[in-house]
């Protein structure tokens, strides 16, 4: 009997400290200065989310939760390299832009190719 009660009240202060986290993690992804930061906090939303989720497990005495736990660690880690992805991506495609003054002519940027007069080409393009 003893031990149901101790159980319980740990249950319950790891779902107040959870909670807390929970708190200062979505203020991290609302006011995150970079993408990295805001995708790292959605990846410990994922970990407190599983938290939660072991917590009621234990609470309940439901195992079945502990399943879904495992899956929502699955999940969470397959969108963090897919974040982690497109963040690599996106700085390649952001650095192989280079501004005019790098490419040595005082031409327009095409896409890779440089036109030297300001001319405009026929059909808008």
């Amino acid at each position: 009997m003893i031990a149901a009660s101790v159980v319980s009240a740990a249950a319950m202060m790891a779902l107040g400290i959870l909670s807390l986290a929970f708190l200062f993690t979505v203020y991290r992804v609302v006011t995150g200065p970079t993408l990295p930061d805001r995708i790292l906090a959605l990846d410990m939303l994922v970990a407190i989310a599983i938290g939660f989720i072991a917590v009621i497990a234990i609470k309940t005495g439901f195992m079945l939760y502990i399943d879904i736990a495992i899956s929502l660690g699955l999940v969470g880690f397959l969108a963090t390299v897919a974040f982690a992805r497109f963040i690599i991506t996106q700085g390649q495609s952001s650095s192989s832009k280079q501004p005019l003054s790098d490419q040595g002519g005082k031409g327009e940027s095409l896409g890779g190719r440089t036109r030297k007069h300001g001319k405009r080409r026929k059909g808008g393009r």
